[in-house]
């Protein structure tokens, strides 16, 4: 036989698409050609197998050999099809039988002397061949990634003679360890590290209970960065599905998530000098950036007035749709990109103090030059707005004890619960008639409402943004209707500080 199939998936996004690997061996000059749009990483393998195979013991047919990667017009990158072309040209070649590989695809990238070596994107190849109804085949070391999908039909293998044993049944391969059997991993940050700033705390645990972006502004060392890192803790466990997600995306980022993390909220800080790409996804290969790692967790824009201009304004789009896309020449490709909490952080000064400090020599126009770079619209899409100022000694030596993380997660998890069964989702994604649906304002609330745009100038979006962070103090009250002392905390928490 001179032909062979092998199953295999290429990555789009975060999706895996089926790849049929089709080898031909012809007669003729020995010739070694892939073809079906590969990249760089791709037309390399020709080495990686053909050294490979010979120090695995196998022979390298003195043919010509034609890989074709079909479909032809999908763009094919990385390692992953190291692996396939092997098995193909073996099982072409009739060094291995072809029935064992009939309900099976692979992928992994292939070392010099056969051994398998782990790629990116693992997760959301095993969910497609799920679908696909195929066993996948992987290197051992991305077995781990799989621990989320025990119902999986993936195994694994560290070399290829081991994959070459299998076939000839004369040994098994390695299987998945389900998630169940992995403890969670443990976050040694606790809220109640945290002295002081409880109008912040207050805050922010809103934030968490609706979902809701935040911004602070405050001096250095009063908490800022300490609050943010703990935010994460006073969230609920990642759901099954949502895990699966998360595990997708960082897996496709290279970065893959260890069977303890894989129902931890994903947490992602973002720093001044961060570029678009590593912000919101690009690169070659495209790759997620800091939002879509962030899916379903906190992202957390530390000194966010230093940031460059045009990465803040690529995140306007996103935080309202809760998607990137990105487009190429010959690829176009979607993130999700959804953080439960987007917490932003800055000094109220290029000094870094509040004008009145005496520590602040900075003009009001040097102050406005400094907050330019955060515009309008992007500071709308932001519900909670809120001044830390500096904590008190008095505060910091406080021995008595402070709320922990678990006691604030149980009321978050509270108001979830209340907002689920309700809409089926947290207060802070409630778009159009479903809003107006579970927030009904009475003539005395709506005459407040329109007082409060008046005097403050806010948008539509900004009247919108009031009502869901209103429903979600109603439901941290357990309330069933929104009341006035909720529109009146709403408001006062979308008044942003003066810069000026």
């Amino acid at each position: 036989m001179s032909f062979a199939q092998i199953q295999s998936f290429a990555l789009s996004g975060i999706e895996a698409l089926p790849v049929t690997v089709e080898v031909h061996l012809a007669n003729g000059l020995p010739a070694f050609n892939i073809v079906g749009l590969p990249e760089g990483a791709v037309r390399e393998s020709r080495e990686r197998v053909r050294s490979a195979l010979q120090n695995a013991g196998f022979e390298m047919p003195a043919r010509r050999i034609t890989v074709n990667l079909a479909p032809a017009n999908l763009p094919k990158s990385g390692t992953r099809f190291d692996l396939p072309i092997a098995l193909g040209i073996l099982q072409a070649s009739a060094q291995l039988p072809a029935a064992p590989f009939e309900k099976t695809a692979w992928i992994g990238e292939l070392g010099l002397n056969g051994e398998l070596r782990p790629v990116d994107g693992v997760l959301p190849t095993a969910l497609s061949a799920s679908e696909a109804v195929l066993q996948l085949g992987v290197p051992a070391a991305n077995l781990d990634e799989l621990a989320l999908l025990p119902d999986a039909a993936a195994f694994g293998a560290h070399h290829l003679l081991d994959i070459a044993a299998w076939a000839r049944g004369e040994a098994s391969l390695l299987s998945v360890v389900p998630v169940a059997d992995v403890p969670m991993s443990s976050n040694q940050l606790d809220w109640a590290d945290v002295k002081g700033q409880l109008q912040a705390k207050r805050a922010l645990e809103v934030a968490a209970s609706g979902g809701h972006n935040a911004m602070m502004v405050g001096p250095p060392g009063c908490g800022k960065s300490m609050l943010a890192a703990r935010l994460p803790t006073i969230l609920p466990p990642l759901s099954l599905e949502e895990a699966k997600q998360v595990g997708a995306i960082w897996s496709v980022a290279g970065a893959p998530r260890t069977p303890g993390d894989f129902l931890v909220r994903p947490w992602q800080i973002a720093e001044p000098g961060i570029s678009t790409a590593g912000l919101i996804g690009g690169g070659v290969p495209i790759r997620p950036g800091a939002l879509s790692r962030a899916h379903h967790g906190v992202l957390f824009l530390d000194e966010v007035t230093e940031f460059r201009r045009d990465a803040l304004e690529a995140l306007r789009a996103p935080l309202e749709s809760g998607e990137v896309h990105i487009a190429r020449a010959r690829e176009q490709v979607a993130f999700p990109a959804r953080p439960l909490v987007t917490v932003l952080a800055a000094n109220p000064s290029p000094s870094g103090y509040f004008p009145g400090d005496a520590r602040c020599h900075d003009t009001p126009d040097q102050i406005k030059r400094y907050f330019a770079k955060l515009s309008g619209p992007l500071l709308d899409r932001i519900d909670i707005h809120m001044t830390l100022q500096p904590v008190e000694a008095q505060a910091l030596q406080q021995t008595l004890p402070q709320e922990t993380s678990l006691q604030v997660r149980e009321r978050v998890d509270a108001a979830w619960q209340r907002q689920l069964r309700r809409q089926g989702c947290l207060n802070g994604q409630l778009q159009g008639r479903q809003l107006e649906a579970v927030v009904q304002l009475d003539e005395g609330q709506q005459a407040l409402l329109r007082r409060a745009i008046e005097a403050f100038n806010l948008s539509a979006r900004s009247y919108h943004r009031i009502l869901r962070l209103a429903r979600t103090l109603a439901d941290m009250a357990e309330s069933d209707r929104v009341e006035i002392p909720h529109l009146q905390e709403a408001i006062g928490f979308r008044r942003a500080w003066s810069f000026s």
